[in-house]
């Protein structure tokens, strides 16, 4: 047997080749004019290789591990566990933006990043480009009409559409030189048409789309307990789920009592969301106000400590993004490259949206629900972790992770902004409470779905009555919930634990949340171990006590 460092080069190697649209995210160019092998022959290889790997991992000595490798090799374990599970369901089958992602984000990152001087940026691009057409063949020869779940066509098909117009018409603009901007054009309309013959192949499927999205209790379970090594199964942690709903929806009530005299809570969010934004600009301008409030908020009351030259940028959400993601999100610096620099991307609307869907776009972003937002995507939510994530040197935790810590310590981080004074507005506390009682509803609706037990109209009318999202969000949110099972219920999971292991690591240094230095030491020792499974984060901070 290898050691564990070549055996780990060797599995990142192989995971590289196998995504080098991921491998470009981490800054590695050497493979950015390269796209995914997206072939039956391909995926079934990969499902292959996921069980050699589990036994090659598996079988190391623990003895011979030092510590952050045995962090290391469990966390490879897990990771390839829930690989496995999701191999087994096969979404390649069944998910028709498995073909359109590795392109639009390909691409879209190289230029988001500019890693390298722009002629060869163009010519990186334009080879991926070239490459889209054939992801397209292979989803229209993969996808099987039995799987594929008719909810899913409408959001494939208009990303297939944003994602044409992206590579047809904004993409050249990205460059200045006329050589070069032909060049990116010309492989762009390649691309363009490649997508556009794809949404026609997707609307022709209608008919014919009978597939389930239920993702299933005994895979939910698994992935819960062997991916996420978490102790709970789906029916243990939607019972979690209900009884957050249930105190916080308390805590809802108490509010609106105190600022409008009422336990109507809902009514009086709907009523604060009449304060908002009148055009994506504003709400833009609103997001990068509050960014900077929550930023200076940590530098002076010293909560955390930030890496050095970090910066985030506000910006509106990839065109391709827009008819698929009607939310917040962010993307980090890539984790090989010496930038520090990280997008907080605002859920603009889409291209062609008619004018009353941007005004429900808009006061899905009200103006005392953004504070709250800015606090999880960037201070000190994603980026902050993200950021000082990156300083950790092992290769493995730069290119495997969990959204059960990533969201989860998001979260967290709102309630802690919250705990320490940041939102003085009731108004603004209202919408952090709002933002966690929605985070405990999706667990209840997602385990809910793919257990068989909600239908996709029942989780609709549940979110929109358990949060204050507007109907086109609500169904965006549900539909994202069927094409992603398990997400969901990732962001309160994760901070429900975050707060019990902070409450064990400053029980242990004899501190409370009012000591600032042992916080500071918590939120710094957690965030630098990584992106890991609950369990090992808690493994790796408790070793810093």
């Amino acid at each position: 047997m290898p050691d564990f460092a070549q055996l780990a080069r060797a599995f990142l190697d192989e995971e590289y080749a196998q995504s080098p649209s991921g491998a470009s995210s981490l800054g590695l160019i050497e493979y950015d004019d390269q796209l995914e092998d997206l072939s039956e022959a391909a995926f079934l290889r990969r499902s292959q290789r996921t069980d050699d790997w589990l036994g090659d991992f598996g079988s190391l000595d623990a003895a011979s591990l030092n510590f952050d490798e045995m962090i290391d090799r469990d966390l490879a374990i897990a990771s390839l566990h829930r690989r496995g599970i999701f191999d087994g369901w096969e979404a390649w089958r069944r998910h028709p933006d498995t073909y359109l992602n590795p392109g639009l984000r390909g691409v879209f990152g190289l230029f988001l990043h500019r890693l390298r001087p722009e002629e060869e940026l163009v010519a990186a691009a334009a080879a991926r480009l070239r490459a889209v057409p054939q992801n397209l063949e292979d989803g229209k020869r993969n996808l099987r009409d039995e799987l594929v779940p008719a909810i899913l066509l409408d959001r494939a098909v208009n990303q297939a559409h944003a994602g044409a117009r992206y590579a047809r018409e904004l993409l050249p603009a990205e460059v200045t030189d006329g050589a070069l901007r032909s060049q990116l054009a010309e492989a762009g309309a390649v691309a363009a048409t490649a997508y556009e013959a794809y949404a026609v192949f997707l609307d022709e499927m209608r008919p014919r789309a009978t597939g389930d999205w239920a993702f299933g209790e005994d895979r939910y379970s698994r992935i819960l307990r062997d991916a996420e090594l978490l102790d709970l199964d789906a029916r243990a942690l939607r019972e979690r789920g209900r009884q957050q709903v249930e105190e916080l929806s308390g805590e809802l009530r108490r509010c609106a009592r105190e600022l409008r005299s009422t336990d109507d809570w809902h009514a009086v969010l709907l009523e604060l969301n009449e304060d908002h934004p009148t055009t994506p600009e504003e709400m833009r301008v609103g997001y990068e106000d509050w960014t900077a409030k929550a930023r200076a908020f940590l530098v002076e009351r010293e909560l955390v400590t930030f890496p050095e030259g970090e910066v985030c940028t506000v910006e509106p959400s990839p065109p391709f993004q827009r008819p698929v993601i009607a939310v917040a999100s962010y993307q980090n610096p890539p984790a090989s490259a010496p930038s520090m620099h990280g997008q907080f991307f605002v859920p603009f609307p889409p291209d062609g949206a008619r004018p009353e869907e941007i005004a429900k776009r808009l006061e899905s972003n009200s103006y005392p629900s953004i504070p709250s937002t800015s606090v999880h995507e960037a201070y000190p939510g994603h980026h902050w972790h993200l950021s000082r994530a990156k300083l950790n040197p092992s290769h493995l935790r730069q290119w495997l992770g969990t959204s059960y810590f990533s969201e989860g310590w998001a979260l967290y981080s709102e309630r802690m902004m919250r705990e320490q004074g940041f939102f003085t507005d009731l108004r603004h506390r209202m919408f952090q409470y709002e933002a966690t009682l929605f985070r405990a509803a999706r667990i209840v609706a997602d385990t809910s779905l793919h257990m068989g037990e909600m239908t996709w109209d029942e989780a609709v009318v549940y979110m929109m009555e358990n949060s204050s999202l507007t109907e086109p969000t609500a169904k965006a949110e549900v539909t994202r919930y069927c094409s992603w099972p398990t997400q969901a219920s990732a962001y309160l999971t994760g901070c429900l634990e975050i707060v019990r292991i902070r409450d064990r690591f400053l029980s242990a240094r004899g501190a409370s949340t009012d000591d600032t230095e042992h916080l500071r030491d918590f939120h710094n020792a957690l965030v630098s171990s990584g992106d890991l499974p609950i369990a090992l984060a808690e493994r790796a901070v408790m070793a810093a006590v």
